[in-house]
C-alpha cells in the first residue's frame, strides 16, 4: 500500500490516537523529571527557601563525585628513629582530622575508609563519603540478590512446575509476598528480626541448643545488609517464579522424551534441555532483577534509615534524604542524574555480554 494512500493515513493516525495516552503518559513521567532533574543538578534549588535558585554550574557533580588518597607516613619516636608504637604495640599515624583542618584544600573533605599498605596507612577522602558507601552497598546488594533470588525462583519454579494435585495452592503462596506491600512487609520482618523477641533468634536458638548466638541483624552493621538482602529475596522471588514457570510450561515435552530415550539423567535433562531453553527468560529475569534492585530504597526507610554507620544506606535513599528530607533539591537531582547514567551503563553492558554469549553458542 503506497504511502500517500488515504486508508494509510487512516491507519497511521488511528495509531497515533490510539498511542497518545502512552506518549503523554511517558512525557510527564519519564522524559519531563530527567529533563527537570538535569537541569536542577546544575543550580543550587532548595525545596523551601526564600532566596532565588542560582545556576552553579558542576558544583554538585564536584562534591558527589571529589575523591582522593592521602599517604600518612608513621610518626617516629625521636629518641630511636623508628616508627612509635603506642601502648598496644600499634604504629601511630598522624590524626587525619588533623591533616584535612591543615590544609585549606580539605576543607570540605572527611574521611571515608583507610587501610595500611607499604610501611604507610592510606586513607580514602571524599566530599560525600556517605553517596560513595551507598555506591557500594548498592552493588553488593545487587550482585547477591540477582544470582540468589534467580536460583531461589528458578527451584520454586521447577517445584511448582510439577503436575501434582494442590499446586495451584502452592503458586498462590509463593506469588503472594509479590502483591503484598512492601512496607507491610517490612514491618512484619521488623518483629521477626528482633534481637530479643524475634521468632528467627528464638528459631536459632531452639536448633542450636543455646550454641548459636543470636545475631543483632539490624541494629549490627555486620548483619543489616545481609537482613535486608534475604528479607527481599523472600519477597519478589514469586514474580520471578512465574516467568521462569511461564517458560518452563513453554519448552517443548518431545525434547524432554528424546533426551530420555538418549539415556539422559534427571541432571543431564536439565543441564542440557531445560537451561538452554530457558535462556531468553534468564537474561530477561537478570536484567529485569537488576534494574530492580538499583531501587532498593522501602526497606531500607522502614527498618534501618541507612543504620546502623551507613551500613545500609543505598543511593536512591541517599538521594530522598538530600532531595527531600534536607531539601537540597539540586544536589539530590545531580545523585538521581548519575545513578541513572550508572544503571544505564550497567544494563547495557549485562544485555551485550548475555546476547553475545548466546551468539557464541550458536
Amino acid at each position: 500500500m503506497n504511502q500517500s494512500h488515504p486508508l494509510r493515513r487512516r491507519f497511521t493516525r488511528t495509531a497515533w490516537l490510539m498511542s497518545l495516552p502512552a506518549l503523554v503518559g511517558l512525557f510527564m513521567f519519564v522524559i519531563l523529571p530527567l529533563v527537570l532533574g538535569g537541569y536542577w543538578s546544575l543550580t543550587n534549588k532548595r525545596l523551601i527557601s526564600p532566596l532565588p535558585t542560582e545556576f552553579i554550574g558542576l558544583q554538585n557533580y564536584d562534591r558527589l563525585l571529589s575523591l582522593r588518597v592521602l599517604s600518612q607516613p608513621p610518626e617516629i619516636d625521636p629518641a630511636t628513629g623508628e616508627a612509635l608504637r603506642d601502648e598496644s604495640g600499634q604504629i601511630v599515624y598522624p590524626r587525619i582530622r588533623s591533616i584535612l583542618r591543615a590544609d585549606d584544600a580539605f576543607t570540605d573533605f572527611s574521611e571515608w575508609f583507610s587501610f595500611e599498605a607499604f610501611g604507610q596507612r592510606h586513607t580514602v577522602i571524599a566530599k560525600d563519603p556517605t553517596f560513595l558507601r551507598a555506591l557500594v552497598n548498592t552493588v553488593v546488594f545487587v550482585v547477591v540478590i540477582v544470582p540468589g533470588q534467580g536460583g531461589l525462583a528458578l527451584i520454586m519454579a521447577l517445584l511448582v512446575n510439577q503436575r501434582l494435585k494442590g499446586m495451584n495452592l502452592f503458586r498462590t503462596v509463593y506469588f503472594s509476598p509479590v502483591v503484598t506491600s512492601m512496607a507491610v512487609i517490612a514491618i512484619v520482618w521488623r518483629f521477626l528480626y528482633n534481637p530479643d523477641e524475634g521468632l528467627i533468634n528464638r528459631f536459632l536458638e531452639v536448633i542450636s541448643f543455646g550454641q548459636i548466638t543470636p545475631p543483632g541483624w539490624l541494629v549490627d552493621s555486620n548483619t543489616a545488609l545481609l537482613a535486608i538482602i534475604i528479607l527481599s529475596a523472600w519477597q519478589a522471588a514469586g514474580f520471578q517464579m512465574v516467568i521462569f514457570l511461564a517458560g518452563l510450561q513453554g519448552i517443548p515435552d518431545v525434547l524432554y522424551e528424546a533426551a530420555q530415550v538418549d539415556g539422559a539423567s534427571t541432571w543431564q535433562q536439565f543441564r542440557f534441555v531445560t537451561l538452554p531453553q530457558l535462556r531468553n527468560t534468564t537474561i530477561f529475569v537478570i536484567i529485569s532483577t537488576t534494574i530492580l534492585a538499583f531501587r532498593l530504597f522501602t526497606q531500607i526507610d522502614v527498618l534501618t534509615k541507612g543504620g546502623p554507620q551507613n551500613s545500609t544506606v543505598t543511593v536512591v535513599f541517599h538521594a530522598v534524604e538530600q532531595g527531600f528530607r534536607q531539601q537540597k533539591i539540586g544536589y539530590g537531582s545531580a545523585i538521581t542524574m548519575v545513578f541513572f547514567v550508572i544503571v544505564v551503563v550497567i544494563a547495557l553492558i549485562q544485555h551485550r555480554l548475555l546476547r553475545s554469549e548466546k551468539a557464541m553458542e550458536e
